[in-house]
């Protein structure tokens, strides 16, 4: 019998979730926030990566009106408070599609550990240094 039901502990899982799409056109932006907060709500260790054209999906000053499909982009402001504080964002991808960090909306969450300080959500890396964030996962779910 496995110990851990034995002792009702659950075994904490470092999952990544990968945004590669555009946020509207298609629902997998929108997919994939919803399985983002699924799986912090069963406290798992949630990151999300944000490459190729998923860059677009952080972008500030994002308006649907004229699309006809609603504004998701203020959810991930929300992330913080579902410990979900890593997001990282390729810059290799920012840059082959004209944008800087400047771009992207400002993303926060409250450090408990350090006197509840205002902190960046957004972490912006290279692709080596993706790989290594991939290569620490325990399941990558891409959308």
């Amino acid at each position: 019998m496995n110990d851990m039901a034995d002792t009702g502990e659950q075994t904490i899982k470092k999952f990544l979730y990968v945004n590669r799409k555009a946020p509207y056109g298609t629902i997998y932006a929108l997919e994939s926030l919803e399985v983002v907060l699924i799986g912090a709500a069963f406290e798992q260790d949630v990151s999300l990566a944000f490459l190729d054209d998923g860059v677009f999906q952080l972008m500030k000053g994002q308006d649907t009106a004229d699309i006809g499909v609603k504004n998701f982009s203020p959810t991930y402001r929300a992330l913080g408070d579902f410990e979900v504080t890593k997001l990282f964002v390729e810059k290799e991808s920012l840059e082959e599609r004209g944008l800087s960090e400047d771009d992207l909306m400002e993303i926060t969450y409250e450090d408990e550990d350090d006197d509840w300080e205002e902190k960046p959500s957004i972490h912006l890396v290279n692709r080596s240094e993706l790989a290594a964030v991939m290569a620490e996962q325990d399941v990558i779910l891409s959308f």
